[in-house]
């Protein structure tokens, strides 16, 4: 059942002939004053800009639809997901994605039907100098996301979010985990630039501006992000000639 259930929502999620529905969810991720004030204060709105980014970067693949990504928060939640095994064996991680995957099915409320969940905990920077991993999950269509709660660094989230989105419908990572430098060519926005370096964009899926050959930043916002022809290919927004 779980292995039918994923192909279909695999298909169902990359053929593009509808609106990728995708519902945010807020999680006190270190139960402070301060992430549980800015989770009170989240709009709808908060959040367009995530949408403006898939739609500005379909336009270069023609992609049909005008508004190919749907984001809506929903609410806040008390109850946090599953975590992740650390260093696991296989089946430990596969025990633990059915779980997830069973925790998230519980807890859907959502009046409207979904087709990706994303799960934000949020983390006092005053306290929390840096976060665990995020991570997006195909089967599933699940998205983990550690964030920060801080107005000035909700662009930069949002980010991560666009990121661990791709992954639940199929892109795949473009950095190398050891220093997470982004991959030449896959992982450069730009790879006709002359000079090569400083690239001035991001490829989403490699998650950092390539400075130099072994040096990066974070981008802080999307507009400092492309959606590059490696990951439009894994999406099925190009097909491969």
């Amino acid at each position: 059942m779980v292995a039918v259930g994923s192909w279909l929502s695999k298909a169902r999620t990359t053929d593009w002939d509808k609106s990728l529905e995708v519902v945010i969810y807020a999680i006190n991720g270190d139960g402070s004053v301060n992430s549980q004030k800015y989770i009170d204060k989240l709009e709808n709105n908060d959040f367009i800009d995530i949408e403006e980014f898939f739609k500005r970067e379909a336009k270069k693949y023609n992609l049909a639809l005008k508004k190919p990504v749907d984001v809506s928060y929903v609410e806040e939640l008390k109850e946090k997901p599953p975590l992740p095994p650390r260093g696991g064996s296989k089946l430990s991680i596969l025990i633990w994605s059915l779980k997830l995957r069973y925790w998230a099915w519980k807890i859907d409320n959502y009046p409207y039907p979904e087709d990706v969940q994303i799960f934000v905990l949020y983390f006092d920077p005053e306290k929390t100098k840096t976060v665990a991993h995020s991570l997006g999950l195909q089967k599933g269509l699940i998205g983990i996301v550690n964030a920060f709660a801080s107005k000035k660094m909700k662009k930069e989230n949002h980010v991560i979010i666009a990121h661990e989105l791709l992954h639940t419908v199929g892109a795949i990572d473009k950095y190398n985990p050891k220093n997470n430098q982004p991959l030449y060519p896959i992982g450069y926005a730009n790879t006709e630039q002359q000079p090569l370096h400083p690239q001035k964009k991001a490829e989403i899926m490699a998650g950092r501006i390539a400075i130099a050959e072994d040096e990066a930043k974070q981008p802080k916002k999307l507009k400092q992000v492309v959606l590059g022809d490696d990951t439009a290919i894994e999406i099925n927004w190009l097909k491969i000639k």
